[in-house]
């Protein structure tokens, strides 16, 4: 065993076979956590939004005494944020939460929104007398005939204006009622209801800071919820691993910033610009980029002009090969020299680590496929009578080697703009970057080393061992991947606290690093409690939507299949949330949880 390692490396692996094997067992007891321990994060599936939404309602609706349009709209007021709406709350009292919100509860309260028939009443916007069954009245007092309501609102739905429908009455702010705008609505124009619920309903996602949509294409449906830590990278049900803040593809030890100029720069042609502009330069006629292939000075585009190659001025064809007829250009130009040179600089740096960058992806996607060969591996040797027969070893340093390639590759990337001057120029000194540089980079290449070792320890043909050698074999594997999972924690150690910690400038944040691997979202459950929660159903007691909880699927999707957008929010298109058994366009209760008594 010891054959392996050189005297340098000892310090990085447990001495012990006893060492090894509790380092091991301490790795996959966080692989799988006892089951009391909540998960900071959530799926919330079609099935699931209107029960998370109706929750927090709910507890808002309890607290205030207040009908479901105002808890809404306080809600969306404080993204949906019910711990900072209860500070506020209990630091400025109701008055002034309602009033930042927007919100106005009136104390004189109407019982009856409608009015007998044999009443004739005016309506105030079209001036006609119309009968009294035909008229409704806000909580604000205002009353209008159902027509004229009807056209306000459609027109609000039509302008995205569905989650804060205000009075039509002047300067009056309070909200109608959702219930009315409904029942309204629906009687002429029931595609525009549906699209009215539909945006309420969305507003838990598009308007919350804790939830957001994920990000996969096609779209899975699911939103994903973080309730404390929302720097986080985190894995959809549908298998997508991406990060919480950005939407992106999961990129730590990258900050968002720093991965999507990464992402910008690997993508667009700004380096292959930066090659035209070290090894070509500009006709003066055509100004199309001419490169010199050997000879002298003078040099001719296609376009027939000749042109200096040292200044780039125009000149005539009459040359030797010391000078050009009627022009000099001896004087040395500072500005012109610097630029090109450091042009150069700037490619050359760009190269180094994006090459070391590709090259760890593309091992990353070719030992995927060794997944499959270590479980063809383990089925012979467990089909073999060997004296091990726990074969977990192979499949825990599997899973180490791909955590730990996407962190090694993603350092590189993050390396790029932690020592150059694009972002931090004016945060370190060179002397201090340097040495930054220096420390980062030991960290850097013993985690290279190490991965590199583990990959070829991986790929062994154990299967065809004799018993000491595979028991070697398992050593080797297990030591490594402690080693490994040591090393990844002491770099992002240096990350968090030695560079960025550092730094003035607090935006450049990037998710902690977890052994066990990104977290697996867990389904929501809603949990209020039903008893007396049927007192707050809508007026409108349409089709009522059924929350299931679906199976979480097992399978993982690697997140360099999705091209995902910066953007916050993701737009949902039309009937979305429509199933063909049970629609959740309306904002009852869902069935298993209303009170059956």
């Amino acid at each position: 065993m010891d054959d392996y390692f050189s005297a340098e490396e000892e310090d990085c692996y447990y001495s012990s076979d006893q060492e090894s094997l509790d380092g091991i067992d301490n790795e996959e007891s966080e692989l799988h956590p006892v089951s009391s321990k909540k998960s900071n994060t959530q799926v919330i599936t079609q099935e699931s939004l209107l029960a998370a939404q109706r929750e927090d309602l709910l507890r808002v609706m309890d607290l205030l005494s207040i009908k479901e349009h105002h808890a809404r709209t306080l809600l969306i007021h404080y993204q949906w944020d019910v711990e900072k709406l209860f500070a506020v709350f209990v630091e400025k009292g109701k008055d002034s939460l309602f009033s930042g919100a927007g919100v106005t509860v009136f104390d004189c309260q109407y019982g009856n929104s409608s009015f007998s028939r044999s009443t004739q009443m005016s309506c105030d916007v079209c001036i006609e007398d119309v009968p009294g069954d035909q008229m409704t009245r806000m909580d604000c007092g205002h009353c209008y005939c159902n027509n004229c309501w009807t056209e306000h609102f459609t027109v609000q739905i039509n302008e995205g204006q569905s989650k804060r429908i205000r009075c039509m009455a002047h300067q009056c702010n309070a909200i109608c009622d959702e219930d009315i705008v409904r029942n309204l609505v629906s009687k002429k124009r029931p595609d525009l209801a549906e699209k009215f619920d539909r945006f309420l309903l969305e507003s838990y996602i598009e308007d919350n800071k804790m939830v957001k949509w994920c990000p996969s294409t096609p779209h899975c449906g699911n939103a994903i919820r973080a309730e404390d830590d929302k720097l986080c990278e985190v894995e959809c049900s549908c298998g997508l691993q991406f990060c919480f803040s950005c939407l992106c593809q999961a990129h730590s030890p990258c900050s968002c910033l720093m991965w999507e100029l990464w992402r910008k720069k690997c993508r667009d042609e700004s380096e292959t610009i930066n090659w035209i502009t070290v090894h070509t330069k500009l006709c003066p006629k055509c100004y199309k980029p001419v490169e010199k292939n050997g000879g002298c000075n003078l040099v001719r585009c296609i376009c027939g002009q000749c042109f200096c190659w040292l200044c780039g001025g125009a000149t005539g064809s009459d040359h030797t090969y010391r000078s050009i007829a009627g022009h000099s250009c001896g004087r040395y130009q500072d500005d012109k020299e610097k630029q090109m040179e450091r042009a150069k600089r700037d490619l050359d740096r760009y190269t180094h680590y994006h090459h070391r960058y590709k090259a760890h992806t593309d091992s990353s996607k070719l030992e995927d496929k060794l997944r499959d060969t270590i479980h063809e591996k383990v089925s012979k040797s467990e089909k073999r009578e060997l004296k091990l027969k726990d074969f977990s070893w192979v499949t825990n340093g599997l899973d180490r080697l791909f955590r730990s390639r996407r962190v090694l590759s993603y350092s590189y990337a993050f390396a790029y703009y932690m020592f150059g001057e694009e972002l931090f120029k004016d945060e370190m000194t060179p002397e201090e970057r340097e040495m930054k540089k220096n420390l980062f980079e030991d960290q850097q290449q013993q985690l290279e080393s190490n991965v590199e070792k583990l990959s070829q320890f991986l790929e062994e043909p154990f299967d065809e061992f004799s018993d000491d050698k595979v028991m070697a074999i398992r050593i080797q594997i297990i030591n490594l991947s402690v080693a490994v999972d040591t090393l990844c924690k002491k770099m992002y150690e240096c990350i968090e606290n030695d560079l960025l910690g550092s730094l003035q400038l607090g935006i450049h944040n990037i998710s902690p690093y977890r052994s066990k691997g990104i977290e697996q979202a867990a389904q929501f459950y809603a949990s209020w409690n039903s008893k007396g929660a049927d007192k707050f159903l809508p007026l409108d007691s349409g089709t009522s939507g059924v929350t299931s909880r679906p199976e979480q699927g097992s399978g993982s999707r690697s997140s360099e299949d999705t091209i995902c957008s910066s953007s916050q929010k993701r737009p949902k298109k039309e009937g979305s949330f429509l199933n063909n058994k049970a629609t959740l366009l309306d904002l009852n209760l869902p069935a298993d949880f209303i009170d059956p008594n």
